[in-house]
């Protein structure tokens, strides 16, 4: 059982290269829409191109980045992404929020949870290597920063359609799915597992991930039909990785019930 757990740190250090590796891509569009004007903004480029180099000793040895390089590297790695996040917040709510607190400067703003992205991978990678898998508190902190980041999502979700006025009815549904994640990791959190409310957790986060790819197709569907080029359309009008967000958090937290999963059998 034991090494059956160990399998989830596994599964959960795979989750923090792979989200590390693609921020790079998902930063780089998204920065396009100024051209970089802040040389600051190619930091998160950079920093995702590398980083991810750092992680691979350990995953290569399975298992070895609890010990050695690979626990060396990712400490290093976990505490510079999460600087790496809190100064992008900074930069971000510093473009126009900071100048006036006001709805509108908030709401069109660069998103300021956005780069919080990095803090919550730093964590992850720093929780991998300072809490052992085989404790129960393991679980209960992935479910945390699963549940951290759904209240990004929504945030994001909720300022994001908040610029069209929510034009179109379904722009409610990722809020809506955001604050039912929100509701059931708390829950989950705070409370003792069994097997009832693992087995709902599996199926609300199932439909998470429904509610991301729809909204994915959504919105390549939204940027291919726009009468603008596809450049244009891609760079400045829907965010097409945007709702691919609420898959990647529903598969944290999968890891998490999975792994409250793992206890219950062994008791």
């Amino acid at each position: 059982m034991i090494a059956a757990l160990k399998d989830r740190a596994v599964l959960l250090e795979v989750f923090a290269l792979v989200n590390l590796a693609f921020l790079a891509v998902d930063i780089y569009v998204a920065h396009l829409v100024n051209e970089f004007a802040n040389p600051l903004e190619w930091l998160p480029v950079v920093f995702s191109s590398i980083a991810p180099l750092a992680l691979l000793p350990g995953l290569l040895r399975y298992r070895g980045f609890r010990e050695g390089v690979g626990r060396i590297g990712g400490l290093v790695v976990g505490f510079a992404s999460i600087g790496v996040g809190i100064l992008g917040m900074v930069l971000h709510l510093n473009s126009h929020f900071f100048a006036a607190q006001t709805l509108q400067n908030l709401v069109y703003a660069a998103p300021f949870v956005a780069p919080l992205a990095y803090a919550g991978v730093g964590f992850l990678i720093l929780l991998n290597r300072m809490v052992d898998v085989d404790k129960q508190e393991w679980g209960r902190w992935v479910l945390f920063f699963a549940m951290g980041g759904f209240c990004s999502n929504f945030g994001l979700s909720l300022l994001d359609h908040a610029q069209n006025g929510f034009f179109y009815k379904p722009e409610w549904i990722p809020v809506v799915a955001s604050a039912a994640g929100i509701g059931f990791l708390v829950t989950a959190v705070a409370v003792e597992a069994d097997d009832k409310l693992i087995k709902a957790g599996m199926l609300m986060m199932g439909v998470e991930i429904l509610v991301g790819l729809l909204g994915a197709v959504l919105h390549v569907w939204a940027d291919l039909t726009a009468d603008v080029g596809l450049y244009d359309a891609f760079v400045y009008g829907a965010p097409a990785f945007a709702p691919m967000l609420f898959p990647d958090l529903a598969l944290l937290a999968v890891i998490g019930l999975w792994h409250d999963l793992g206890f219950l059998e062994r008791s």
